[in-house]
């Protein structure tokens, strides 16, 4: 069997397989970003919560 001589369904299969991780490692990543952001917003959230409890329970809501 020569080294060149390969089906063009055979390369086309490789081609595809490699877009779709490719695809994968981008969607990996974006949802990495998403969640390093929520990290990073983590503690000004907890900070507004507890300044929103505080006020609740100075204004008798609590």
């Amino acid at each position: 069997m020569d080294r060149a001589n390969i089906d063009v369904d055979d390369l086309l299969k490789v081609i595809l397989g490699l877009v779709i991780v490719w695809l994968l490692v981008e969607i990996l990543g974006t949802v990495l970003d998403l969640t390093f952001a929520l990290l990073d917003a983590l503690p000004m959230l907890v900070a507004v919560a507890i300044v929103v409890l505080i006020a609740l329970r100075l204004a008798d809501r609590i």
